[in-house]
């Protein structure tokens, strides 16, 4: 991780207001829809969604599971989760702080959600995380983020070298298949952005990983 995560969750409550109209990228709006259909829970299902932001995938999937819980290290951007999921009138989500390698929620979950966070975390650290998350019991994990598919250090990087450390898939798909996961789908939205899913091994075929 380049910056520690109290400096990560200062500098995401101080842009927290003006978060989701800096998110309009094309590339950004694809990955957050697949991630919602693929994690596709049902009226039974309870949700978590670590990196939660201001609450986007959360409150689009809330409508469709018994459930959502969103976890994130600033406070700022769920306050204005909090104040979306308010004005749409769900009232079974919950924002609460959390951390991939250590999400404070030790209910029943059947679906782990992230979308465009995990990208901060070091591999060694991703793998912790991933890991830490199987250890919560989900049936299906779906990752949206920042990844790289080709070279990891393309001309015009996606991302910013400064604080963020994208894996590549392969690495990705290896500490989810060391976590006990299969990987089910792979979802290439630009050379440097993909969703990955993943369902507990055994219960879907495993499908190639994309290097």
């Amino acid at each position: 991780m380049k910056k520690t995560i109290e400096e990560h969750a200062d500098r995401f409550s101080q842009i927290a207001a003006d978060y989701d109209e800096t998110q309009s990228s094309d590339e950004y709006r694809a990955c957050a829809s697949l991630v919602v259909d693929h994690a596709d829970p049902t009226p039974d299902d309870v949700v978590l969604d670590l990196g939660t932001g201001t609450g986007a995938i959360a409150l689009a999937l809330a409508p469709k599971a018994k459930r959502v819980v969103g976890r994130d290290i600033s406070e700022g951007m769920m306050e204005q989760a909090r104040k979306k999921a308010a004005e749409q009138g769900l009232d079974n989500v919950e924002f609460g702080e959390g951390r991939f390698r250590d999400p404070n929620y030790d209910g029943d979950v059947d679906i782990v959600v992230s979308n465009f966070a995990m990208h901060h975390l070091s591999d060694e650290e991703k793998r912790e995380a991933i890991q830490t998350i199987a250890d919560l019991g989900p049936r299906r994990f779906v990752l949206g983020d920042v990844m790289f598919f080709g070279e990891p250090n393309p001309d015009e990087p996606f991302y910013s070298p400064e604080v963020d450390d994208p894996a590549t898939v392969g690495m990705l798909a290896d500490a989810l298949t060391d976590a006990g996961f299969a990987l089910t789908a792979v979802e290439c939205v630009h050379e440097q952005v993909g969703v990955l899913v993943a369902e507990r091994a055994g219960d879907r075929d495993e499908v190639p990983s994309a290097e």
